[in-house]
């Protein structure tokens, strides 16, 4: 399910993030214990960048998919008149999303 607001995806995959960033520090440590025996078969090397990756992705899991507070604030803005919508500062930060984005949709073709 996502939030109409944020666009932020909450349902997670097959390894939640929670089990995700244990898996990847267990895996780090090679699959061995405390003894130094391995528990299981085969050897797992995970870069530091993936452990990285793991524990962002369970900071932004943590995160609150709507900032209330800011809702809130804007929403009394507007009701009340107080809220300018400056159309040149909206054009710009999506002219700046589009560029950023282009070179994902050319790795696509």
């Amino acid at each position: 399910m996502s939030s109409k607001i944020s666009g932020v995806d909450t349902r997670t995959g097959p390894v939640g993030s929670g089990r995700a960033v244990e898996r990847v520090r267990d895996a780090t440590s090679g699959g061995r214990t405390e003894s130094g025996a391995t528990s299981s078969g085969a050897d797992v090397h995970i870069t530091g960048t993936a452990v990285q990756l793991a524990d962002l992705e369970q900071q932004v899991k943590d995160m609150p998919a709507v900032d209330e507070a800011r809702v809130a604030a804007i929403s009394s803005a507007l009701a009340e008149g107080r809220y300018q919508i400056q159309p040149e500062k909206i054009a710009d930060r999506l002219m700046q999303i589009e560029q950023a984005l282009a070179p994902l949709g050319e790795k696509e073709q």
